[in-house]
């Protein structure tokens, strides 16, 4: 497999009011490469959520190197980054982030509204995605009428409708139930299993690490220690969610 992302002494410094700074990465270096599951793992604070937002390009480092498909970062411009964010990557948080008023259909067709793909594929496409996690039978429901796991399912289906090589999940199962959440990490793993994405999961809670190939444990902005799951915590079943 070839290294899809790589980190060489990253580091993020916040600024704060007078000659006060935080440090929120330092000197950070990984690997992952191209079809992996990874979980990051980390208590509050840890810098865990920092890196992610740098690896998926929506914040920048203060330091370091970042490389991304074989090229640093700052080697690509504005644009072109954000071609990487809107085409290959895809995004899933623990607010969900779904436009309560709009139905379904409309929250998962959303990313595509920017390319140049017609209105009947962009229909066809996001069908496509919402019968994968097993929502057709909520099509035209707005968003404002799921429950919990319903809407993350919704806002994985968004986060795969553009094909991304690799797939953030940000506390994906931090604001549900654990029988939802258990729901949500099974598709994870089935969409793994079966399609290869690269996923990451950034998470505080152990039992939604297990589920990842590989952790990677954060401490103090640090990774402390990289570690193969030796009994990875598997809940998938054949197929997809229905």
């Amino acid at each position: 497999m070839s290294i899809l992302i790589q980190t060489k002494n990253l580091s993020k410094i916040y600024k704060e009011t007078g000659d006060d700074e935080t440090i929120a990465l330092d000197k950070t270096d990984l690997e992952i490469k191209e079809g992996e599951f990874v979980s990051i793992i980390g208590p509050s604070g840890s810098g865990k959520t920092t890196l992610m937002q740098i690896l998926g390009c929506l914040d920048r480092p203060t330091s370091g190197e970042y490389y991304f498909e074989g090229k640093e970062i700052t080697k690509y411009t504005d644009d072109e980054i954000a071609k990487i964010r809107g085409e290959k990557m895809g995004f899933v948080f623990q607010a969900f982030n779904l436009l309560p008023r709009l139905s379904v259909l409309e929250n998962v067709k959303l990313p595509l509204l920017y390319s140049d793909t017609s209105e009947h594929k962009m229909n066809d496409i996001s069908k496509e995605m919402i019968d994968l996690v097993g929502l057709s039978d909520r099509l035209n429901f707005k968003a404002s009428n799921l429950s919990g796991g319903q809407k993350q399912r919704v806002a994985i289906a968004r986060a795969l409708v553009r094909s991304p090589k690799i797939i953030f999940a940000d506390e994906p199962t931090g604001n549900l139930d654990s029988k939802s959440g258990a729901i949500i990490l099974e598709f994870l793993q089935t969409l793994h299993h079966e399609k290869r994405n690269t996923i990451i999961i950034v998470t505080h809670e152990v039992y939604v690490a297990q589920s990842a190939e590989r952790i990677l444990h954060i401490k103090d902005g640090k990774i402390d220690k990289d570690e193969k799951v030796q009994n990875r915590r598997m809940i998938f079943k054949d197929g997809f969610i229905k």
